[in-house]
């Protein structure tokens, strides 16, 4: 773990704990990506696993390589949706992570490039109420292969770190950010903390801090010591 690289102006703040954390999903949240759960019941898995890495280390266009992944999983079942649920682990640390924040009356969010089908019920499970991720198109029954609405990319994540925190008249100074391709990029740098979580180089280098191993390790950088 490494400390802050910048001076976010927390050593004067030490006792206050953040007021908002929010966190990506796939890969930070949860050690898996979701759409490559998806891939191998597709058939898909050895393309779609290249083709994330390449997004996540920031060589692609995460919306192009997004809808070209999901293209792949045209024609699964809608109810491959609860097969992969049961299927995805939360990363260790995140429960610890989850129930200090909540101690400390810390809202947390989760905001992905992964699917609401899988999100959804899991921010349900924790108590975690304020989510935003990618949906998948259902006709009949079927996936169609396309992303319905919005892309959830890395200005998307941005964007939504700064209306949730307005939303609760938080002061961006007060939030933190988690993640670790990026796509999460622009969160962390709008946010007053940003972390970067067992991340790819590009991001560990842009991060106010680099974290590898248990998600609540974060616990330990400044936004959070009292």
């Amino acid at each position: 773990m490494d400390g802050g690289r910048r001076d976010p102006g927390y050593p004067a703040r030490v006792n206050s704990f953040p007021r908002l954390v929010v966190m990506d999903v796939d890969s930070t949240l949860i050690t898996a990506e979701v759409i490559e759960l998806l891939a191998a019941r597709a058939g898909s898995l050895d393309v779609v696993a290249e083709v994330t890495g390449r997004a996540m280390r920031g060589e692609i266009d995460f919306t192009e390589s997004l809808r070209s992944r999901v293209s792949t999983l045209a024609g699964l079942p809608e109810s491959v949706f609860a097969e992969v649920l049961a299927e995805v682990e939360l990363t260790p640390g995140a429960v610890e992570l989850i129930a200090a924040l909540d101690a400390h009356d810390c809202p947390v969010g989760l905001v992905s490039g992964g699917f609401i089908e899988v999100v959804a019920p899991l921010a349900d499970r924790l108590g975690i109420s304020r989510v935003r991720a990618n949906a998948l198109e259902v006709a009949a029954g079927h996936l169609t292969g396309r992303v319905a609405g919005e892309v959830i990319d890395r200005a998307v994540k941005a964007r939504t770190l700064r209306e949730w925190a307005s939303a609760e008249g938080i002061d961006l100074a007060d939030t933190v950010a988690i993640g670790d391709g990026a796509n999460d990029l622009d969160m962390l740098a709008t946010a007053g903390f940003g972390v970067a979580f067992n991340a790819k180089p590009i991001v560990a280098a842009q991060a106010d801090a680099a974290v590898d191993g248990r998600l609540d390790a974060v616990l330990d950088l400044p936004p959070f010591i009292r």
